[in-house]
């Protein structure tokens, strides 16, 4: 996805320059605070694929968290997407977008819902990617969190640049933090007047949920957001 806005705010990570492709999500991690995240456990029931866009927060919880009034949900998907060819590093895709098919391949996710809120002008302040991953048992949950977080963590301290086939842009990822069930990690665009993404990542029961908050005042918005996903899917 991308950031849609004046250059600096474009997140180079993947720009939605189409709506349906706004769903990518610039992926950019904030060396966060993870808060506790109560998540899978031997009381979690499994969700189905029915239950997804519930775990999604209502666009009047996003703009709370985000500080604003005017966010408004501007694509969704039930598919993955595949940004790799845009990313210098393949191996930083996880680390640079959300609910993308090179970085799921082969850990038998079996349905995704991705969307994306932001205000719907040129001018935005403020970008949300919510993702929700199912899998057909917590345990494969668990296994494609311990393969993201390790994928995070390598990717760590690094530049990554992304083309978007029209402009090129670079983000510094910054430290990855670990906590409980939670993987944050933030990063922050080069030249963009301190434009940055915070991601947090978190397995409950058998699905995943990502989530990236974006703005130019990113402290543990996307932190908050999962954790309110993780207590959706425990409903």
């Amino acid at each position: 996805m991308t950031y849609i806005g004046t250059a600096a705010r474009a997140c180079g990570l993947g720009a939605v320059i189409a709506a349906s492709i706004l769903l990518t999500g610039c992926v950019s991690t904030v060396s966060g605070h993870a808060t506790r995240a109560q998540n899978a456990g031997p009381l979690d029931a499994p969700l189905n694929e029915s239950k997804l866009a519930d775990v999604l927060l209502s666009i009047g919880k996003i703009n709370e968290i985000m500080g604003s009034k005017t966010m408004e949900v501007t694509g969704q998907l039930e598919e993955m997407t595949d940004h790799s060819a845009a990313v210098s590093d393949p191996e930083c895709l996880g680390a640079i977008y959300g609910a993308e098919e090179p970085v799921y391949a082969g850990s038998g996710w079996t349905a995704v819902v991705d969307q994306v809120a932001r205000e719907n002008t040129e001018a935005n302040d403020h970008w949300v990617e919510q993702t929700v991953v199912l899998y057909p048992s917590a345990d494969k949950a668990q296994k494609f969190f311990d393969d993201a977080k390790s994928a995070w963590q390598d990717c760590a301290n690094y530049k990554v640049s992304v083309d978007d086939g029209g402009n090129s842009y670079m983000w510094q990822l910054d430290d990855v933090t670990v906590e409980d069930t939670m993987v944050t990690q933030s990063t922050t665009q080069d030249d963009a007047n301190g434009w940055e993404c915070q991601h947090a990542l978190s397995p409950v029961s058998n699905v995943i949920v990502e989530a990236w908050a974006c703005s130019y005042r990113v402290d543990k918005q996307a932190v908050t957001i999962a954790t309110a996903m993780v207590a959706n899917a425990k409903k």
